[in-house]
């Protein structure tokens, strides 16, 4: 009888999984993503189960209070997860809105005529980039589609060969006697010598390895016909897989980390009216900049805080949705980490500041809370990550219960509000969300951004500048021993528990009923997920890519043959691969490629109709490849979640055939 008792709840627990999973079906049919007012219903649904699951977990499923290990692990686990929950209810906040500026641009595209157009400054900061890396934003910037630019490398590295590529190019090469303030001290440099010459109206930010597209500078412009804009922010597209796409081998079907919040969060800040700076990618008002004496350098971030010293002096930030750029996505997981932890000490030394969240500025609630929203983030998400791998390890070698709770009722309280999250979630940012890899990404950087993040609250000056890294030789299979060790560690810790759980069940010590098929299905997903963060930890050798490569014609000319119609599958600054004709290996001829003209070409492999170019462009030929993959087009890379795709990528990434 308890048997069917117990059964009966389970169907009914599950049922209300199946309704959700119902609505997930039908509401794409009704929902439109952009109506804020069914933006603010999913929100408000989603809260709503969220404080539901709170008040189950606060009153059903704690250990009683006491001085006992079990009250201590249960309530010290419950505490991380309501942080965790805080900032997931503030993100669900924020994403009740939404607001897109293009059709604002469209109408606003020449606001200052009849007048002449703005006089407007690039300004390229860099350090130690590579000339290949530096030779693309150069050559990028100076092809912009504007009247009155001026093109303005900043180079810390006072190197003489970059001064000779500007002079070459007609940028302008600018160098400082010190380093002092880091990138922000660099911009600062150029900013008082332009004040000094006769400033600009407006100045963009470009980071070094990032390439405007033709059009940057006018779209961006357009924002500026309302006088209280500051800053006009736009996404950062990436040419080439992060290092989770790439050691995952996912660059087809899986978005890079940064789209979700580019392409949907950005947008969602903007209509709350906090959107914010994140550095390259930028134009700013030079008055707005002016009125503040430059770019802050009390934070590693000076991009966000940029923006609250504007709005502190009511000056707006704006978004403008539309790919307008294009960078390098970090090519190493260590510089991919370094980038992170950077960014979560920089928002530390912020909310510690002057225009932290409680200290007495000019800042208004919004703008407070914006703070607040990402100090949550930071120092929540990646703790709860690492949480959730480490507590389940007290059942299975102490005997602690650190969630009491039985089967249907974690199907009813966590399992609606999970299945709801995901529906809702792909409602407002479709393709967004898949929940294994979104906790691989947090996992693997999690332990340095925790140490970036409470480190940052208590001691938060005092750190190094961490540059990072970009280009150099990544053609070879590296394993990152130091990063994987935690993880080696804690699935050799969750195997063996797990086995003792089960083979010699008296040391598992305390009988936690149901509890137990809980503990059971949390410790086989957590090793799932440390066995792919384990997989992320080797580093695959990267392929010369532009993400955002389509088959295109093209007419290929071999020795004395008659020029031939063929078809680009894939083009980099070096390769071309062609089908339609057999080619033998050894011929030599020209290939003609739209927008970039004829450049001489030898086919080094040839199969059936499938033949790889090896390109020999003279210099202007080069500086016409890199304007046709940079300059112009739509978005590179992936701009949603293609499931079908993802599991046969990873199925071949965990199982690969022998010649890969």
């Amino acid at each position: 009888m308890p048997q069917i008792v117990w059964l009966s709840e389970v169907q009914s627990s599950a049922l209300q999984i199946v309704i959700v999973v119902g609505l997930g079906l039908v509401l794409p049919m009704v929902v439109n993503r952009f109506d804020n007012r069914h933006r603010l219903a999913l929100s408000l649904v989603g809260i709503a189960l969220a404080l539901r699951y709170v008040w189950w977990r606060a009153t059903e499923t704690l250990a009683p209070a006491g001085l006992t290990l079990d009250c201590l692990m249960s309530w010290s686990f419950f505490a991380i997860e309501i942080g965790a929950l805080a900032s997931s209810i503030s993100a669900a906040i924020l994403m009740s809105r939404i607001r897109e500026r293009s059709p604002e641009a469209d109408a606003h595209a020449e606001w200052w005529a009849p007048g002449p157009a703005p006089k407007v400054a690039v300004l390229i900061a860099t350090y130690n980039e590579d000339r290949e890396v530096l030779e693309r934003s150069i050559v990028g910037a100076m092809a912009l589609d504007w009247p009155d630019v001026e093109v303005l490398v900043l180079d810390d590295g006072r190197r003489d060969w970059l001064g000779a590529f500007c002079t070459l190019h007609g940028a302008r090469h600018v160098t400082r006697p010190d380093n002092k303030g880091a990138k922000a001290g660099n911009i600062n440099h150029a900013l008082d010598l332009l004040a000094g010459e006769g400033p600009p109206d407006f100045f963009a930010v470009l980071d070094a390895d990032f390439v405007p597209h033709r059009n940057f500078l006018r779209r961006s412009l357009a924002l500026f016909h309302d006088p209280a804009t500051g800053i006009v922010q736009t996404p950062q597209h990436f040419f080439n897989p992060d290092p989770i796409q790439n050691n995952l081998r996912l660059e087809e079907s899986y978005p890079d980390e940064q789209r979700f919040f580019f392409d949907h969060m950005q947008p969602c800040r903007d209509a709350w009216g906090i959107a914010i700076c994140c550095g390259t990618s930028s134009v700013a008002r030079w008055q707005a900049v002016a009125e503040l004496g430059g770019f802050p350098t009390e934070s590693v971030t000076e991009d966000f805080m940029l923006s609250l010293a504007l709005r502190e002096r009511g000056w707006e930030t704006h978004y403008l949705q539309e790919p307008l750029t294009e960078g390098l996505a970090p090519e190493g997981l260590k510089e991919y980490i370094t980038q992170r932890a950077r960014w979560c000490l920089g928002l530390m030394q912020i909310a510690r500041g002057r225009l932290g969240p409680f200290a007495p500025s000019g800042l208004g609630f919004r703008d407070r809370w914006s703070v607040c929203d990402s100090v949550l983030y930071w120092t929540t998400t990646f703790t709860f990550r690492l949480a959730a791998f480490v507590y389940p390890l007290f059942y299975w070698y102490f005997g602690v219960i650190v969630v009491d709770a039985n089967v249907p009722d974690v199907l009813s309280y966590f399992g609606v509000y999970f299945a709801w999250t995901i529906v809702s979630f792909n409602l407002l940012a479709p393709g967004m969300l898949l929940p294994l890899l979104k906790d691989v990404s947090q996992n693997l950087g999690a332990v340095e951004v925790s140490r970036a993040a409470f480190g940052g609250l208590l001691r938060p000056h005092g750190r190094p500048f961490s540059v990072t890294a970009k280009g150099g030789d990544r053609s070879r299979r590296i394993v990152q021993w130091r990063l994987m060790a935690p993880f080696l560690v804690l699935l050799v810790l969750t195997v063996a528990g797990l086995a003792i759980g089960i083979v010699f069940d008296e040391f598992a010590r305390t009988d936690a009923g149901e509890g137990k098929a809980v503990i059971l299905f949390w410790t086989i997903y957590n090793l799932i997920v440390v066995s792919l963060v384990i997989l992320a930890c080797i580093e695959l050798p990267r392929r010369e890519i532009h993400v955002a490569d389509r088959p295109e014609p093209a007419i290929f000319r071999a020795g004395s043959e008659p020029p031939r119609r063929v078809w680009i599958s894939s083009l980099t600054g070096s390769t071309a691969q062609i089908r339609g004709r057999h080619y033998e290996a050894g011929m030599q001829g020209v290939i003609r490629i739209p927008r970039v003209g004829d450049i001489d070409a030898t086919v080094i492999a040839g199969r059936g109709e499938w033949a790889e170019l090896l390109l020999s462009p003279e210099a202007e030929m080069r500086e016409a490849l890199l304007r046709r993959f940079y300059t112009e087009g739509a978005a590179p890379g992936i701009g949603r979640i293609d499931l079908a795709t993802v599991l046969g990528d990873l199925a071949r990434r965990i199982a690969p055939h022998r010649h890969e």
